[in-house]
């Protein structure tokens, strides 16, 4: 599967601890992803090659919820 572009709505970051946890959840399943978040917005963008549905799924599993 190719690479794309995801952004997120997450719910619950606050400081950098939640910071390095997703950005850790994230590579753990995709190595190879580019991760930013950016916790005033409470937002994750990603170039990954995990499809939308489970990057959502490994960030709700850390303890965060992920818009609709």
């Amino acid at each position: 599967m190719a690479n794309a572009e995801i952004t997120l709505q997450v719910q619950g970051m606050r400081c950098g601890h939640c910071e390095k946890a997703v950005t850790a959840a994230i590579k753990a399943r995709d190595p190879a992803a580019g991760v930013r978040v950016d916790l005033p917005q409470g937002m994750v963008h990603a170039i990954t090659r995990l499809p939308r549905a489970e990057l959502a799924a490994v960030i709700t599993e850390e303890g965060y919820q992920v818009a609709a």
